[in-house]
């Protein structure tokens, strides 16, 4: 590759942590491929902006790059790709910053926001893949979406993901 003048523009809205749901739309060789994620940790007390994501996505640490994994499923990697675009919807919740309060406290805080936003996850990347779009992921979460908060968030996504507009995909429980 030879070396040319590359930029990268985002939001500065984009660098505020908090509860987060977002899209990775990559152009590739084999066409458009989707990544459906949500900021707010699993093991741990804290929600990361899109912009941390962004290159923890593909950067090389196993835990975090999950992007980066599932295009080498697909035979690829992030330097082979024309174009990486990073939708993202939030804060839906800001993240949990209590001072006053010790871990397990921050993660009993943290915890039912964390549900919420990953059944929004679950339900994002359903409706994405049943809309014809090829999911690169697929998101397991046990906990029930909130109908008019799905709405909101497909609404959303719907404008740059215009097959969601008319989708049906029913709300994971």
């Amino acid at each position: 590759m030879r070396a040319a003048l590359h930029t990268m523009s985002f939001p500065g809205a984009m660098a505020e942590r908090g509860f987060w749901l977002y899209v990775w739309k990559v152009v590739t060789p084999k066409g458009e491929l989707l990544y459906v994620g949500r900021t707010g940790d699993n093991s741990s007390p804290f929600a990361s902006a899109p912009y941390t994501r962004m290159g923890q996505h593909l950067g090389s640490v196993k835990s975090q790059n999950a992007l980066r994994q599932h295009l080498r499923k697909r035979g690829l990697e992030p330097s082979q790709c024309a174009r990486f675009d990073l939708i993202s919807y939030g804060p839906l919740f800001p993240e949990v910053c209590e001072p006053a309060l010790d871990r397990s406290g921050l993660m009993a805080k943290h915890t039912p926001l964390r549900n919420i936003v990953g059944a929004l996850e679950k339900s994002l990347a359903e409706a994405l893949a049943e809309a014809k779009y090829d999911v690169l992921n697929t998101v397991k979460w046990r906990h029930v979406v909130d109908p008019q908060l799905w709405e909101t968030v497909r609404a959303a996504f719907a404008l740059h993901f215009p097959a969601l507009q008319n989708s049906k995909a029913k709300v994971s429980s």
